[in-house]
């Protein structure tokens, strides 16, 4: 982002007015103090070509003709791109007083890595103050809200303390039409953030249960001592199950399989424990449930059913197999892959969160996805697995990282992903079936029926979790341990 000068002749660029329905509101209810305390201008986004007209006349007028930056126009491709943004931040009385655009950094497919450029403010709005930190905060939610996990800009020197204040963390000098500036980045938190919400609170809490067992601490699936059996459990977040009740049936059986085929096991039967508020609610879970259990083609073996009391629900899946795959088997070295079945679209009110490819699938092509690992010879079997989890891809990865005493490193780019999804919801979300396996370079790629498979990444020496870009800049995403239950 180029920054805007200070000791520039006026220009004011002027658009249509528009009315101020807050303001008519406060004036209605006498709230004169709160319309004092109001900004003289608002953030929005350039939505038609008068708009973009007088945001490129005041570009021009600043970098051209104030600065000296270009000569003639400051226009580039990255203004032809459909899919660049440019948020604008216009007066009471409808006047363009500054704007900034952003979008994805070159031509290919989005991957997330965005750069933002051209902040401009008008010269006689400079005295209102508060208008560039104003786009800078804007331009960051709109990244975020567009699935970024990289956003940089290039800054004139003088501008970096104003950045650095906003929170932007300084790369490296950097020359913009022969000058000096600085390469900035605004760290994305959202993965870290995730991985904390979900899973940092188990190290603690499971510190003397030591789940798993010696060499499966912290796996999907818990191996029955003396037996080839596997068992793995999972619960349902209630408010789920009481806004979405098939659907909250039909994961709680998604979920337990997706554990047994982390492992390696081939699944038995099922055992649910369930709670509900009445009894039509309960039979609205159960044919959830029964529906993704027959699809599977796996029995409920027996459970529990209670009524009157608030919504919950949990099931435990019982799998076989004589050579489970552990979570913390990865070492240094070690390549990592993503299995995961990219069919389907966002699940109707998860948007971002939870991708549905399974309901949609046929009993052969689930059986076939659970059976990845299961299907392959005990040779063939990878070193690590885990199914990807609430802390999505990337969190899942730092898991099996951390369950194996090193780090990891995932290339954005390679990751096997949907069109419909952004790379920051799709590194985040749940994605209905994917596992991610960890093992020698140029080991053979699991199946997976309708499954993609590649190799995205690998395993290094230290702890957490990194992004590495096409340019080969290594973002960080999860800075330490996951869980906190150390090595398995």
């Amino acid at each position: 982002m180029t920054p805007l000068s200070h000791d520039a002749a006026t220009h004011d660029v002027a658009a249509p007015a528009a009315p101020d329905g807050g303001a008519d509101v406060l004036l209605l209810l006498g709230d004169r103090a709160t319309l004092a305390r109001r900004p003289g201008f608002r953030i929005e986004q350039a939505a038609d070509a008068a708009t973009l007209a007088a945001y490129r006349a005041l570009r021009r007028d600043v970098f051209v003709h104030e600065q000296g930056l270009f000569t003639g126009s400051d226009l580039d491709s990255r203004d032809a791109d459909p899919r660049t943004v440019v948020l604008v931040a216009r007066g009471r009385d409808g006047t363009v007083l500054g704007g900034v655009r952003l979008g994805p950094v070159d031509d290919g497919p989005d991957i997330g890595w965005w750069h933002g450029g051209r902040l401009a403010v008008a010269p006689a709005a400079r005295r209102l103050g508060g208008i560039g930190p104003a786009l800078v905060r804007a331009a960051c939610a709109r990244a975020e809200s567009e699935g970024v996990l990289r956003f940089e800009a290039t800054v004139q020197p003088r501008s970096r303390r104003l950045f650095t204040r906003l929170g932007w963390q300084t790369v490296r000098p950097v020359t913009v039409a022969g000058l000096p500036h600085v390469l900035m980045r605004n760290p994305v938190h959202r993965i870290a953030a995730q991985a904390e919400a979900t899973k940092s609170a188990l190290g603690p809490l499971l510190s003397g249960l030591a789940p798993g067992g010696a060499g499966f601490v912290g796996d999907d699936g818990a191996p029955v001592p003396g037996s080839d059996l596997i068992a793995a459990c999972d619960a349902i977040v209630p408010s789920m199950i009481e806004r979405d009740p098939e659907w909250a049936g039909w994961c709680s059986v998604l979920v337990n399989v997706n554990d047994l085929a982390a492992m390696g096991a081939t699944p038995v039967g099922l055992l649910d424990a369930l709670a509900a508020r009445s009894a039509s609610h309960a039979a609205r879970v159960l044919a959830g449930l029964t529906r993704a259990a027959t699809a599977y083609g796996v029995p409920v073996l027996g459970g529990h059913t209670q009524l009157g009391v608030p919504a919950a629900l949990s099931v435990t899946a019982l799998g076989r197999t004589p050579h489970p795959v552990p979570g913390g088997g990865g070492r240094p070295g070690h390549a990592v892959r993503l299995t995961a079945d990219l069919g389907g679209g966002w699940r109707a009110g998860y948007r971002g969160r939870q991708w549905d490819s399974t309901t949609h699938r046929r009993s052969g092509e689930l059986r076939a996805l659970i059976s990845t690992l299961a299907d392959a010879p005990p040779g063939a079997r990878p070193a690590a697995a885990k199914d990807v989890s609430m802390a999505g891809i990337a969190g899942t990865l730092g898991m099996l990282a951390e369950a194996g005493g090193c780090a990891a490193v995932l290339d954005v780019a390679a990751v096997p992903r949907p069109a419909g999804a952004s790379v920051g919801d799709w590194l985040t979300c749940f994605p209905g079936f994917a596992l991610l396996t960890a093992d020698r370079p140029g080991a053979p790629a699991p199946g997976g029926g309708p499954a993609v498979s590649a190799v995205c990444g690998e395993l290094t020496s230290g702890r957490g979790v990194g992004l590495r870009w096409p340019d080969g800049e290594i973002t960080e995403a999860v800075t330490g341990s996951v869980t906190g239950m150390g090595t398995a």
